[in-house]
């Protein structure tokens, strides 16, 4: 696949316009909207579980994101069909980010995705566990904030710092060297855990 730069003309993915602005996100849009909603959550959840019971589903919300973004990532995001209608599919959730990365507007999740779908997660996590569910789903959503925050920052920030630079490092490297390795994005030791991380450069 292609990798344009930043300046590269926009990857039209809906002929309606309206459509079209819902697949766009701003980062201060993104970080705005979560920066209310996740102490939201806290509050809502505040007083269903105790300090341990809360902080361990937290912890338990929190690893089961890692894995659900790395198999996110490798089995659906990455999905190869036959059928032109569930290719179009692929290529509107993660094929265009790979044509165009860089596109400042869609490395986020936007918002008409991402809510939905949270919800959705948030009223199963509260019909299995009772109210404190809830703190389950704040350790999910914090860790998908946090996964989009750093994918983001690798295509958009330098990240300099040492944890910053192996962060980007490994997933440029699954955009640039082989993009059958390399999935996860935020808890990276995955890969090497399912054997998907790349240790060498050349494909």
């Amino acid at each position: 696949m292609s990798a344009l730069d930043a300046s590269s003309p926009r990857i039209r993915l809906f002929k309606n316009e309206r459509l079209e602005k819902l697949t766009l996100i701003s980062a201060r849009v993104f970080a705005i909207a979560w920066g209310f909603l996740l102490p939201f959550i806290a509050w809502v959840g505040w007083k269903s579980a105790g300090p341990v019971e809360g902080i361990g589903l937290f912890a338990a919300g929190l690893l089961v994101w890692t894995l659900f973004e790395y198999a996110m990532h490798r089995y659906l995001f990455h999905l190869e069909l036959e059928q032109s209608a569930a290719k179009w599919l692929v290529f509107l959730i993660h094929g265009n980010h790979h044509d165009n990365p860089n596109d400042p507007l869609r490395g986020i999740m936007p918002l008409s995705v991402s809510l939905p779908i949270a919800a959705l997660i948030w009223a199963t996590c509260v019909a299995l566990i009772g109210q404190a569910g809830t703190w389950a789903f704040l350790g999910f959503i914090t860790g998908y904030v946090a996964y989009d925050t750093i994918h983001y920052a690798c295509h958009q920030w330098p990240m300099r710092g040492k944890l910053g630079a192996a962060l980007k490092r490994h997933h440029m490297r699954h955009h640039y060297v082989d993009d059958t390795r390399n999935y996860a994005i935020s808890a990276i030791f995955w890969d090497s855990a399912f054997c998907t991380r790349i240790t060498s450069l050349r494909k």
